[in-house]
């Protein structure tokens, strides 16, 4: 049978009933200023970031403790702390965002008081669990969602890279990335996919120089890239992934070659992005 988070409440003498579980992935964040950053990178902003919460959240955040996770940059759900939790009242003073443009108005927010409860701190950034398809509801009760764990690693580290084939990102995760998978992808050439989430479009591209797929995915933090048809249009965080790895012995021409054959296939010039 397999290991459940319950269980794991239970022998440390919590009820469930009492647990509410959260997990934190905001599509509104800035490179390098998602919830798993923050929580890796700068720990007092992710614990404001997520003490701070939507007043329309306030029956739902009722409980005694908090179990809090963060999703990954492979998509695992971590646990990032196990906290008991006051409720204070709504923000006295502005709350400036930590983790994008933006702030709470005085008043506009509810405010918690969180505490690290020392019963499961050994497992933060160590204990990953299966969320489950309800990526939306982010709010769960422990006692009604009795989540199976998947794995509790002897220490945190970053999530190994995924390979080529199964590699997905938005472009504004990209300046996050592990430090393994800029390298690796830093490593290797080919064509690669963007695809826009408004329009459905698609665009193909090719990463041909020294800094390979990472190198050319960061110039995208101009939006577009130096590309004519991605210029003509709104910004948007385009989804990439990579279609075929050049060889080591492949040529720069050999890589446009195959630029051009992935944009015959996809027909990305009649029904894409792509211009040239």
């Amino acid at each position: 049978m397999p290991l459940r988070f319950n269980s794991l409440l239970a022998q440390a003498g919590i009820a469930s009933r009492e647990v509410r579980l959260l997990r934190h992935q905001d599509s509104h964040s800035l490179k390098g200023r998602t919830p798993y950053e923050l929580w890796r990178d700068n720990r007092p902003a992710f614990e404001f970031y997520q003490d701070g919460q939507s007043i329309g959240n306030r029956m739902k955040l009722t409980a005694p403790f908090w179990a809090s996770f963060v999703v990954t940059p492979a998509g695992e759900t971590m646990l990032a702390g196990f906290y008991a939790c006051r409720y204070v009242g709504t923000n006295e003073m502005v709350r400036q965002w930590p983790h994008a443009v933006g702030f709470d108005e005085v008043g506009a927010a509810d405010v918690y008081e969180l505490t690290l409860d020392a019963r499961l701190s050994d497992l933060a950034g160590r204990l990953i669990i299966e969320w489950g398809k309800g990526g939306r509801a982010w709010i769960q009760r422990a006692d009604n969602q009795d989540k199976e764990v998947l794995e509790i690693r002897q220490a945190f580290r970053e999530p190994e890279f995924p390979g080529f084939a199964k590699f997905i990102s938005s472009l504004l995760q990209i300046e996050g990335l592990p430090s393994t998978w800029a390298a690796t992808l830093g490593a290797s050439r080919g064509i690669y996919l963007l695809t826009c989430p408004k329009t459905r479009e698609q665009y193909i591209g090719s990463a041909t120089g020294a800094d390979g797929f990472h190198g050319r995915w960061m110039s995208y933090r101009d939006g577009h890239g130096g590309n004519e048809g991605l210029k003509s249009r709104d910004p948007s965080d385009y989804q990439v992934s990579i279609l075929e790895v050049a060889g080591s012995a492949a040529t720069t021409q050999d890589v446009l070659d195959m630029e051009a054959l992935w944009k015959r296939k996809l027909q990305s010039r009649e029904m894409g992005l792509n211009k040239n």
